[in-house]
């Protein structure tokens, strides 16, 4: 079977990209097993200095797998606890590994594979990037990133709208809201992330990784909210109401949410 998470290094660079393009590289638990195993192996190759992560296809990253999701709405409580755990895990070890996450995003960057996005160390996008949150609209809400880091970086206010009415925002507004760090053309993407990899590898690594740790403080501070999420949303994918609005976003359809 193909992985679904391709790994190369090169030189002081590794890249990692999300492989399951068929589906917008939708974020299913296999993925988000080979995306840990892949983040640790380049946090032991010594020779890695930084580490990119990339899309294949026409999409960075659409979010969790629908199927997949809907599958868990019918499972019991340990199920989505066990699916849930194993998402968190993979946003702290993106946060944890000592080398930094470099995000070279194209096209979709919505709901989880947003968060995942979030907790990157840098974000550099093509013109043609979309962000938002979809989790409302869906049956289901941000655990993972928006509440613990999202509004540091756009402010309480954008971070609710951004959450509550779950529309998609380009990348040049990303850019300005601090959602993000720099926006290129789409032909010049790889070679300006390229440029900012190479700006970091010359630079001390035991100083990035322990300015790194700093910058992680408030995060790791706010970890048991992530905690309380995942019970949230082990709750809350149990219901009919986010079993509705995952079946209403694959029909097509507006959702019926009753209380």
């Amino acid at each position: 079977m193909e992985s679904t998470v391709i790994y190369e290094a090169r030189e002081s660079k590794c890249y990692l990209t999300l492989n399951r393009p068929q589906v917008y590289n939708a974020l299913n638990r296999q993925l988000v097993t080979d995306l840990i195993a892949t983040l640790e192996r380049a946090e032991s190759e010594n020779e890695v200095r930084v580490i990119i992560l990339r899309g294949a296809g026409k999409a960075w990253c659409a979010g969790g797998d629908l199927e997949e999701l809907l599958e868990l709405t019918a499972g019991n409580a340990t199920q989505r606890r066990s699916y849930l755990g194993s998402f968190k895990k993979m946003i702290d070890t993106v946060r944890g590994i000592s080398k930094p996450v470099i995000a070279a995003v194209h096209g979709a960057c919505v709901g989880g594979g947003n968060e995942l996005n979030i907790a990157c160390d840098l974000t550099i996008a093509s013109e043609k990037a979309k962000f938002g949150q979809a989790g409302p609209r869906v049956g289901s809400m941000p655990a993972f990133g928006v509440p613990q880091n999202l509004q540091i970086l756009v402010g309480e206010k954008r971070s609710r709208e951004i959450t509550y009415l779950c529309r998609l925002y380009g990348a040049r507004e990303a850019e300005a809201m601090g959602w993000i760090n720099k926006v290129v053309p789409p032909d010049e993407l790889d070679s300006e992330v390229d440029r900012w990899a190479e700006e970091i590898e010359v630079k001390s690594p035991t100083a990035i990784a322990l300015a790194k740790k700093m910058h992680n403080a408030y995060y790791d501070l706010l970890s048991a909210s992530a905690e309380i999420g995942v019970e949230m949303l082990t709750l809350f994918w149990g219901t009919d109401e986010a079993r509705e609005g995952m079946k209403a976003f694959k029909e097509k359809r507006v959702p019926r949410f009753t209380t």
